[in-house]
């Protein structure tokens, strides 16, 4: 790989290991804030499963990013990508759980107004009415998965101790799923604006298979997510897991299962292709914000639970988070583009 694509690359590697860095704790910061798994096994199983998620499922929701706004040289792209972690990372400083969604549409905004590009309308609107849908879905599936579980447990009748083992067994194939699905839909987030201008070529391993050169892409930003999972992403775990509201294993589990079930809707490009056969409308591929489906999630327990126990000093700074972090990305894209 030359040097000059390999330096500008290092945007969107710099942008996945901040998205490893805070939306890791979506996926395992209930479970290690309930201490029902450790932070080093959340953070190997983390890993590795992001990474299978970006490279086998991470075609789809790239492709709606990429309408957007289609950054067609790698300078540009570097540039977006940098903006976007700048902004992720400042808000991991401040242990508040951001949309690495928010952060690289508000910097792709920020390429298209330097360039004099148009923004395409309707994707914005489409992106932006996932951000609003996200959580609400997620709610809407904890509170349904909550009133099934409580159900399920009461009819087994468990001895706590083995109720306990199940559970902790449960948090780590949720969390496994959930790094898969945030692998899948986020890491166009991390690598889908160097799409267009993509340098690689196909690789042939061992005439095994075939890496296309989007593949490689997605591949090393799942390293980088991976990176940032071990670095840099406990302080954000204990902020979701601990700080915002107590959880108890069992409702750790809903809350990781819903994220999780609403990423991989909005990812899966055979779910889209099922419901287009079965002539139903399909579920848009967009990259949604895992903070928000966890935050939802949480949300929905919390108003089936009667409204009680919400640290509502913390929800407002995470509240404000999201409002500020496309704006912030945006206007470090625009700066950023005078110097590049």
């Amino acid at each position: 790989m030359d040097m000059t694509v390999l330096l500008l690359l290092t945007g969107g590697l710099f942008l996945g290991w901040s998205l490893g860095a805070n939306d890791a704790a979506n996926v395992f910061g209930t479970a290690v804030g309930s201490r029902m798994v450790s932070f080093n096994r959340a953070a190997v199983i983390c890993s590795v499963f992001v990474i299978l998620g970006a490279v086998i499922s991470g075609a789809g929701a790239a492709d709606t990013l990429g309408k957007l706004g289609a950054i067609d040289t790698l300078s540009g792209s570097f540039v977006a990508a940098v903006a976007a972690a700048i902004t992720v990372l400042l808000m991991t400083h401040l242990g508040l759980p951001v949309s690495t969604s928010q952060a690289i549409v508000g910097a792709i905004i920020g390429w298209n107004l330097h360039n004099g590009a148009p923004t395409d309308l309707s994707v914005v609107i489409k992106i932006v009415g996932t951000w609003i849908a996200c959580p609400i879905l997620a709610g809407l599936i904890a509170m349904l998965l909550y009133k099934a579980t409580v159900a399920a447990l009461k009819a087994a009748k468990l001895h706590l101790i083995r109720q306990d083992a199940y559970t902790r067994t449960a948090l780590i194939i949720a969390g496994a799923f959930g790094a898969y699905s945030l692998g899948a839909n986020n890491i166009a987030n991390v690598m889908g604006v160097f799409v267009p201008a993509n340098p690689l070529t196909p690789v042939d391993i061992g005439g095994l298979f075939t890496l296309s050169g989007v593949q490689q892409l997605f591949l090393l930003g799942g390293i980088a997510i991976a990176l940032g999972v071990f670095t840099y992403s406990k302080r954000v775990m204990l902020t979701v897991g601990a700080r915002l509201m107590p959880l108890s294993p069992v409702a750790a589990w809903i809350v990781v299962m819903s994220h999780s079930i609403v990423l991989f809707l909005f990812a899966s490009q055979n779910l889209e292709a099922l419901l287009h056969g079965v002539g139903l409308p399909a579920i848009p591929l967009v990259p949604v914000s895992s903070t928000q489906a966890v935050i939802g999630a949480m949300l929905g327990l919390w108003i089936l639970k009667g409204g009680g126990g919400m640290n509502y000093g913390v929800l407002a700074g995470i509240a404000s988070g999201w409002i500020t972090t496309p704006i912030i990305a945006g206007f470090i894209s625009f700066a950023g583009l005078y110097l590049v």
